[in-house]
């Protein structure tokens, strides 16, 4: 996924494939016109079994914190969802 376009200030790279997984993942979570969303323990548990990141669970926490911190992410309650970059 390539965020050159994307506003937001630039993450490292490993945290932008964390949030690619992520971001897919909650945006396919939609059920019943729902907002797409996902509670920040499985966030967590959706990071450390993608094979390709082979995250630790300290390091899924840090992505999802600078995530949030970079608003590539919101919180609403206990659950995660995906900012959409104004256009």
């Amino acid at each position: 996924m390539s965020l050159t376009h994307d506003p937001r200030p630039p993450l490292p790279d490993w945290i932008t494939d964390a949030y690619a997984v992520l971001s897919a993942r909650i945006v396919d979570s939609t059920a019943g016109g729902e907002v797409p969303a996902v509670d920040r323990d499985r966030a967590v548990a959706i990071l450390r079994a993608d094979e390709e990141l082979a995250l630790e669970c300290a390091d899924a926490e840090h992505a999802l914190a600078r995530l949030l911190e970079r608003g590539y992410l919101y919180e609403v309650d206990t659950e995660l969802r995906v900012t959409s970059p104004s256009e």
